[in-house]
């Protein structure tokens, strides 16, 4: 088995054989590790499990002859000094002698080989960077070849370059043409996920026969077509007739290309959508649905619509039918393999819905198949061939709007039916989502470009029911909280926003226990709770603002006070008799205007009148200090926006929907010359300041982001907005310890209940760990990176057997970090670490369920 070699330098090399060379090891039931398949084999698997995902797609027409090859050929670089004894290490087995594993980290492990491997073989444009990636990120191989001796020389080089060839002829391919960056994505993801599948736990055992269980293993992992039923009305899906602009949308959506709905709120965007996203599966033009939200702030209730209209379409026959249902059925209930498991890089919902045929999940997520970013390519293949919905899409944020139009091209060119959503386009960025010239300036509007087109088509809806909206700018907040405890006493419904989680809880506390003792109630909603105390407060207030209030009168049995934060004026439909709004954007302002008088059947109190107070600050002393008239939100948005905002709003009494959103949306956003302090505002907005950055460098960014080649970017470095997003995790636990004599860590959730977590992964079969991982993932809270707790180590972490449910970063890549936090809630609700130290340099933190996540000055 092994033999000596020659070289060049005088000792000679030991080589070992590709046949020889194994590619992954296992744990049995005792925890020991075992060698596992070996280099070949698995390589064949997952060249045969690419083969099987391609004929079960509905784009297979974009695979070129020989991806399946690509695939297979992903871990050639496994045949390799180093990887072989890194394995053998693990195993406690003979070691080849003078060879340093660490040395891996330089090149990025055994990706980094398979690259220069193939660039040696003079693989096809694209296909070594594709195999150099599969682990995500781009591996530091400038400079390096083939045959370096720390890749074994030419010896071990010799072996890589039969472990192909026999790659070749197993699969019956050879490496693949591939003539577009958008197709060498679609490829870098199809190795990726068939990496993950075959390496699940039906091809772990080397001495099983793995080849009947390829089919088995894609059902396991919900790649299973879906049925549906066929020629379904819209009536027949939603319960009602659809209106002419719903009718409108889904007769211009024939095919592939970028469709664009301006409508106001509560016109039904979202069901024209959805059924022109049905017609597109029933006539096989598409393989899913993915619904993009503009953030992680959205309502979860968009998910019980959602699951409503798959109910509809789905056929009674449609195997994994509970799978496709549910999102969160697909993340606990399907076999992913290695990264898609509990605790790999790919088990977060909001990644892997991107694979699963229908879901919801955020417009950062989509934004990411575009980028230069941590497995953005397997977004990529996730996203293709299915019908795209851009929901609230809005005029504001060139850094967003950079990203976004570099990926609704990207779509195109994958064959993705892109349906924009929006109440608040101005003409120059419908034309540059568009890509296209655009000149209508109607509104209500539908543009259609079908990728058959060269040109756009502009189709004007007529306007319905347009209706009067008395505006009141107040700048005395106290006059706005006894108003709205007024209204609330009345029996009124009432919705106060916020523009800042912080700025919410204040108001809550205020408002909360005057509401009660005049017999309202009042509820806040916010991004920051955990994900079960969230959602019971989504249960309840939204049920009770929408349309199931109505029943048995709940909505009129007694006043309520619902404040929120953005998640309050976006997907939702929620009906409130009054509205009182921190100042924000026009766009902004507008989508918060379509929760209030929503419907015109929702039963109102006698003394309600359509009405929304604004709390603004003077005209001229924000147009002279923006950041001291406008407070906390001059730093969620821009300063200047703010201002043109208040230029146009100012001098308002009363406004028409929709009639006015057209050019109160021009009004604010068209470009024109300006002097005085709006001209510094402006020339901040475009090249920054010290404390901000500017659009220019924004542009800049997102175009780094999208680059091509170079550094990929982790994930929590890869902004995908204007403004901070939350982005870390925290969980949160009443306390958290090693047990000895159970080798295991024992936490303490915040309700009293234990979880254990084996440090021996294999003690606990896959079903046992994704249950765990659920219970854990109810107990998570997103949190603003400066808000976040301080980095735990993730040595520390592994001590509590935390890498077998959460995600803790990848050795081999310095720049992966853990989004993971941890902090103990006491009795008193306050936040502390794991050793009881205090969590943060600038705030102490605490947990309450009606407050949520609250950061407070020391």
């Amino acid at each position: 088995m092994i033999k000596k070699t020659k070289r060049n330098s005088p000792e000679g090399h030991i080589k070992i054989s590709f046949a020889n060379c194994p590619a992954k090891t296992f744990q049995n039931l005792s925890g020991k590790n075992c060698l596992g398949r070996d280099v070949f084999s698995h390589c064949q698997i997952v060249g045969e499990v690419a083969k099987e995902l391609i004929n079960r797609s509905a784009i297979k027409h974009l695979f070129p002859d020989g991806s399946a090859l690509t695939a297979g050929t992903h871990d050639i670089g496994k045949v390799s000094p180093t990887f072989y004894n890194k394995l053998h290490n693990a195993c406690d087995l003979p070691l080849l002698p003078g060879i340093n594993t660490d040395l891996e980290k330089g090149w990025g492990g055994h990706a980094g080989v398979s690259q220069v491997t193939a660039k040696a073989l003079n693989a096809p444009e694209f296909v070594p960077e594709i195999l150099g990636q599969h682990h995500g990120f781009a591996p530091a191989v400038t400079g390096r070849r083939a045959a370096d001796e720390s890749f074994g020389g030419a010896a071990w080089q010799a072996e890589r370059e039969k472990l192909v060839q026999a790659l070749r002829e197993a699969l019956q391919e050879d490496w693949p043409q591939i003539d577009s960056y958008a197709i060498a994505r679609l490829l870098a993801g199809l190795t990726s996920v068939a990496d993950w599948i075959g390496s699940g736990k039906h091809f772990e055992n080397p001495d099983e026969d793995w080849q009947p269980k390829i089919r088995q293993a894609l059902d396991e992992a919900g790649f299973v077509q879906p049925v549906y039923r066929k020629n379904l009305s819209f009536s027949r899906i939603f319960g009602f007739e659809p209106r002419h602009a719903q009718q409108l949308l889904f007769e211009q959506v024939i095919g592939p290309g970028v469709y664009v709905l301006e409508a106001p709120m509560g016109v039904g965007k979202t069901e024209a959508a959805l059924y022109a996203a049905y017609q597109m599966l029933a006539k096989g033009q598409a393989s899913g649905i993915y619904f993009a939200l503009p953030t992680q702030l959205t309502s979860n209730k968009i998910y019980e619509r959602f699951n409503q209209f798959l109910e509809q379409i789905l056929d009674s026959s449609c195997q994994h039918r509970s799978l496709l249902l549910h999102t969160n059925a697909w993340l606990f209930e399907t076999e992913m393999g290695e990264e898609g498991r509990p605790g790999g890089a790919w088990f977060n919902q909001t990644k892997r819905g991107l694979l699963a045929p229908f879901a919801v999940g955020t417009i950062d997520q989509a934004l990411m198949a575009a980028m230069n970013v941590k497995h953005g390519f397997v977004r990529a293949f996730g996203l293709a061939g299915k019908v795209i919905i851009l929901d609230e899409v809005h005029t504001y944020d060139a850094y967003t709007g950079t990203l976004m139009d570099a990926l609704i091209l990207l779509l195109r060119q994958l064959d993705c039916t892109v349906i924009i959503l929006s109440a608040t386009l101005n003409q120059e960025r419908r034309q540059e989502l568009m890509n296209c010239r655009t000149e209508s300036a109607d509104y209500p509007l539908i543009t259609a470009l079908p990728n058959a087109s060269d040109t756009a088509a502009e189709i004007a809806m007529p306007v319905t029911g347009p209706q009067s909206l008395a505006i009141k700018l107040q700048q005395d907040d106290g006059a706005a909280v006894e108003e709205a405890l007024l209204r609330a006493e009345q029996g009124q419904q009432v919705l106060w926003i916020e523009n800042t989680v912080k700025e919410a809880q204040e108001r809550y506390l205020q408002l909360a226990e005057r509401a009660r003792s005049l017999g309202a109630d009042c509820g806040l909603l916010h991004s920051r709770y955990t994900f079960a105390d969230r959602q019971m407060i989504e249960d309840r207030w939204v049920n009770l603002f929408g349309k199931p209030g109505w029943a048995d009168s709940q909505r009129q049995q007694q006043g309520r006070i619902l404040i929120g934060t953005q998640v309050l004026e976006q997907s939702l439909d929620i009906d409130a008799d009054f509205l009182v709004s921190r100042f924000a954007p026009t766009d902004m302002l507008l989508q918060r205007f379509g929760r209030l008088w929503r419907h015109s059947e929702t039963p109102r109190n006698q003394h309600a009148r359509q009405e929304a107070w604004l709390l603004v600050p003077e005209l001229d002393k924000a147009i002279d200090s923006p950041q001291g008239a406008f407070g906390a939100s001059a730093y969620v948005y821009s300063p200047y926006v703010l201002c043109r905002s208040l230029e146009v709003w100012h001098s308002l009494d009363q406004i028409c929907l929709p009639n006015d959103i057209r050019s109160l949306i021009e009004a604010t956003y068209c470009s024109r010359q300006e002097s005085g302090n709006l001209a510094r505002w402006l020339h901040e907005l475009k090249e920054g300041s010290r404390t901000r950055i500017g659009q220019i460098a924004l542009k800049q960014l997102a175009r780094v982001g999208l680059a091509q080649a170079g550094n990929t970017l982790p994930e929590s470095k890869a902004q995908t907005r204007y403004s901070e997003s939350d982005s870390f995790e925290v969980l949160l636990l009443r306390s958290i310890r090693y047990d000895s004599e159970q080798q295991a860590g024992v936490l303490v959730l915040l309700n009293g209940d234990q979880v254990v977590l084996p440090l021996n992964r294999a003690s606990l079969g896959r079903a046992d760990w994704r249950a765990l991982t659920k219970q854990l993932m109810q107990q998570v809270v997103s949190v603003r990176p400066g808000d976040a707790p301080k980095q735990v180590s993730r040595e520390r972490l592994q001590k509590f057997g935390l890498q077998h449910c959460f995600y803790l970063g990848n050795p081999l890549w310095e720049n992966d970090e853990s989004l993971l936090r941890i902090a103990l809630v006491d009795e008193a609700d306050q936040l502390f670490g794991l050793e009881n130290q205090q969590l943060h340099d600038k705030y102490a933190i605490e947990y309450r369920p009606d407050l949520g996540y609250r950061t407070i000055k020391e």
